[in-house]
């Protein structure tokens, strides 16, 4: 564990905490000492720290890792990636689901503005204003990621869609099969992004994944040649992940997943993915967890090389009269007072005759794909503060509606307006299966799963999800009455599993000569509090931000980056090139 004299010295000494190493061991008490960015003592550590923390009554923990965000711009234009480094992250993975900004041609940063804004819900003009376009290659990208300063920690998956038009041109936005020419550049080009830096590659077939324009993103319909053309390029370069969103909405995960699984196995690459539970009906995750079984029964290795992902509370949306979606967006009635800011809004809207007028309105049929869920009234529900993630069903506003005798249109218009309009909605879209998270429960034990989907840097109008780490820590560890996880395992779920799969063998946990990255958490004051509209992107643009209570301090790198919920000056976030090996001392 580690024992230095009197006389050692150390840049930062935890003391006295409870340590939960993220092992899954059983927690103990001691002591973290740390130099030069590594975690050099744990146990009882004599000799004295440039800086101190008494952790007494606290708990001590790895830094968390999330797989799947979507910073592939904040990290451009802002140096801390909040809300997920409020949230104990200290590493970050980007690239996810094919979508990104590199590699890219001059010509093509229109097309991948119109993918990212569509299938992320990042307005356009806060990536023309705030992204220099510096790069044209992947690599000239991560250099740019390199170079600049932020609080945590960022890796990069290879997307395919850039991938895909860079080398294929409008051939590639229209979505032509790659010639036998186009898939031998992928591949070369798959290697060189991995040769510099890339965990791996990205891709999506999402029905709902589209342009802002309309169309499918170029990667939709991609074959298995494609496919394994890419991932032989990220083997020729010392191999990575393939991270894969299937399509969710159809319910056949089958043919996709096969694909993707089928060329894995073949190339010998690990495999992640997107896996939601419907709400209702046929349970199509059921087969995904067979083929899931199936795959690592073939592989035959120690650890799962196929996982699926599964996000800890429900895939939604957030509604509001400040947000992106609404049940009235699509209205025409509603459109024509959208503009105005909100305190003139709401005050139009309590008006009997614009009301009145709204309501008896029909929507038109163009907007954002996801939208159709704007009116799903058994599954929505008032998001208040602290936000409720597992709702009672009789708190839906069509329960609501049908207690008060009315339409749930009028009951939802009535929400909106609450709190002078800064009201919100939650729209439970999966992982509610029968208006529970019991299905979840039982998913997150599993080995094939792991922890993520929270999207961090994306859906900056209609999601918030980058908090799940808290949520995690608090509705799942202290407060649900049945199912409840041990601090110990939550912690293994937000570290040392993420970290193996995507081969960050260097952080994760707690022991001499790993990555000191740490959390000092205090469980009893850990507390989510509701989203809120933040207007601090590019150009003036809104996002939705949410913090949270019970971080004493937050460190990356041996660096104090937040404490007490304030970040401090240090930036010692870096870019991580590639997969990292156990460190020699640990191994």
């Amino acid at each position: 564990m580690g024992y230095f004299s009197d006389a050692a010295t150390f840049d930062l000494c935890i003391r006295g905490g409870l340590i939960v190493d993220g092992s899954g061991g059983e927690p103990y008490v001691g002591d973290v000492a740390v130099r030069d960015g590594v975690i050099v003592a744990v146990g009882s550590v004599d000799g004295s720290g440039a800086r101190d923390i008494d952790a007494t009554g606290l708990v001590v923990t790895p830094g968390f890792v999330d797989l799947h965000t979507h910073y592939d711009g904040q990290a451009i234009w802002s140096d801390r990636l909040t809300p997920s480094s409020a949230h104990g992250v200290t590493t970050a993975v980007m690239g996810n689901c094919g979508v990104g900004f590199a590699p890219c041609r001059p010509e093509d940063h229109d097309v991948l503005v119109d993918v990212m804004a569509g299938v992320e819900d990042i307005p356009g003009v806060v990536m023309v204003d705030g992204l220099p376009w510096t790069w044209e290659t992947f690599p000239e990208f991560l250099d740019t990621l390199d170079a600049g300063r932020r609080d945590i920690d960022v890796a990069a998956l290879l997307p395919h869609s850039p991938l895909r038009v860079y080398v294929m041109g409008q051939r590639g936005v229209d979505r032509e099969p790659a010639t036998p020419e186009d898939l031998a550049q992928m591949r070369k080009l798959a290697a060189e992004a991995v040769g510099v830096g890339a965990l791996g590659f990205a891709s999506s077939r999402l029905t709902i994944h589209k342009t802002e324009s309309g169309q499918p993103i170029p990667s939709y319909d991609a074959g298995h040649d494609e496919i394994e053309a890419i991932a032989r390029g990220v083997d020729d370069a010392g191999g990575g992940l393939i991270q894969f969103v299937p399509d969710l909405v159809a319910g056949d995960y089958e043919p996709a997943l096969q694909t993707v699984f089928d060329v894995a196995s073949e190339v010998g690459l690990p495999v992640t993915f997107t896996l939601a539970i419907g709400n209702a009906g046929p349970a199509f995750f059921e087969d995904a967890l067979r083929m899931v079984e199936k795959a690592n029964q073939n592989a035959a290795a120690a650890e799962p090389v196929v996982t699926a992902q599964i996000f800890p509370r429900p895939i939604g949306l957030v509604l509001g009269l400040e947000l992106s979606g609404n049940p009235f967006v699509m209205y025409p009635s509603y459109r024509q007072i959208a503009g105005l800011p909100l305190p003139e809004r709401v005050a139009e809207m309590r008006k009997p005759e614009v009301r009145q007028r709204i309501l008896a309105d029909r929507p038109s049929s163009d907007g954002h794909p996801l939208m159709f869920a704007a009116q799903a009234w058994d599954y929505m529900y008032p998001l208040g503060d602290p936000p409720n993630y597992e709702p009672s069903q009789a708190d839906s506003i069509g329960a609501r509606a049908r207690a008060r005798g009315v339409d749930p249109l009028e009951e939802a218009y009535d929400r909106l307006l609450d709190d002078d309009g800064h009201a919100m909605l939650l729209v439970t879209l999966a992982n509610f299966r029968d208006g529970s998270l019991d299905t979840v429960a039982e998913l997150i034990r599993r080995e094939d799963v792991v922890l993520g989907l929270g999207d961090g840097g994306a859906h900056y109008g209609m999601i918030c999800d980058a908090s799940f780490p808290t949520y995690l820590l608090t509705h799942w560890v202290r407060d649900r009455a049945t199912g409840r996880l041990s601090m110990a395992e939550a912690i293994r779920q937000l570290t040392s599993v993420p970290a193996r799969v995507a081969h960050l063998l260097d952080r994760g946990r707690i022991a001499v000569g790993y990555k000191a990255d740490l959390n000092v958490l205090n469980p009893g004051a850990l507390r989510l509090h509701k989203p809120v509209v933040a207007k601090d992107l590019p150009a003036g643009g809104r996002r939705l931000d949410q913090s949270a209570d019970g971080y004493v301090a937050t460190v990356v790198s041996g660096q104090i980056i937040a404490e007490h919920g304030v970040p401090t000056d240090a930036r010692p976030g870096k870019l991580v090139r590639g997969r990292q090996p156990i460190p020699e001392v640990a191994s």
